[in-house]
């Protein structure tokens, strides 16, 4: 599952591609067409990510669109947000308009130039403000939005409600309600990196702690999202200063421990144990990660 960084960054491709301008709309697949059609030559105003949680506003008149881009004229009514959950196997690409397209594409947004095209969410809905506003009323505080004071707030009170809990921070961190977007590559990169065992409680980690793994997330999500791939090592354990093969994965980057059973510690030699938490599989280093 694409984890946050992957959606702010798909956020702003679409902010870079489109907004502000009136776009056409449609849903090749058909499943979401009734929905397009309502959306189809309208501006679309900008794109937000919260967590996992894309949104899509548009606004309520087409802005003076064309009959070459769309050909809406009536006013939008209150759902006019399109709510997209990538799940574990969706995907939502921008490519150039002349490029084809196959697939079953469930949402295609162009500009004429650009296309943006959406395969197998989890879900894809037509929502009003107050139900985005509900749905990210759910979710925990975002790592990628550190000066929103909406988040911040959030933040107290996940910092809280950690320092309350008998769960595993291997747990804690997978739980979306507490920490938005963080996912499992993260969670195991981010304790490795603080020498944090993943079975530490919230309730015996420290204020310091807390602050620590923020602060590395905040960190690590922004360099994942400026650069569109995952790496965490450090310069001395790149495969280049390492004279080892680099990682070969779907995922890509450099890691410490994810994906890594079995395989020696980049740091200390350890073989990477793995085990299940919150239905993935966590790794970390049982030496440089001791209780």
């Amino acid at each position: 599952m694409p984890e946050g960084h992957v959606i702010h960054r798909l956020a702003r491709l679409l902010n870079d591609a489109f907004a502000g301008e009136p776009v056409s709309v449609s849903s090749p697949q058909g499943t979401f067409a009734q929905q397009t059609a309502q959306l189809d030559g309208h501006v679309l105003e900008r794109a937000e990510a919260w967590g996992k949680h894309l949104f899509i506003h548009f606004a309520p008149g087409n802005g003076g669109a064309s009959e070459t881009v769309g050909g809406a004229g009536a006013v939008l009514g209150p759902e006019r947000i399109v709510h997209i959950h990538l799940g574990l196997i969706g995907t939502f690409r921008l490519q150039p308009a002349d490029v084809p397209v196959t697939g079953q594409i469930r949402l295609l947004i162009s500009d004429g130039t650009t296309v943006a095209h959406l395969h197998g969410p989890q879900w894809c809905r037509l929502i009003t403000e107050e139900e985005r506003d509900a749905a990210v009323a759910k979710l925990g505080a975002d790592p990628l939005r550190p000066t929103d004071p909406d988040n911040l707030a959030t933040l107290d009170d996940v910092h809280a409600r950690v320092a309350r809990s008998k769960r595993s921070l291997g747990s804690l961190l997978m739980d979306q309600k507490l920490y938005a977007g963080v996912g499992n590559i993260y969670r195991a990169e981010v304790l490795f990196l603080l020498g944090i065992s993943p079975d530490r409680a919230g309730v015996g980690a420290s204020r310091e702690d807390k602050k620590q793994i923020w602060e590395l997330l905040t960190d690590l999500m922004a360099q994942g999202e400026a650069s569109g791939r995952i790496d965490t090592v450090r310069p001395e354990h790149t495969p280049e200063a390492m004279g080892r093969e680099p990682r070969k994965d779907d995922h890509g980057g450099e890691v410490y421990v994810y994906r890594r059973a079995g395989q020696p510690c980049l740091v200390c030699g350890t073989p990477i144990a793995t085990a299940v938490v919150e239905g993935r599989n966590l790794f970390w280093c049982p030496t440089c990660q001791a209780e």
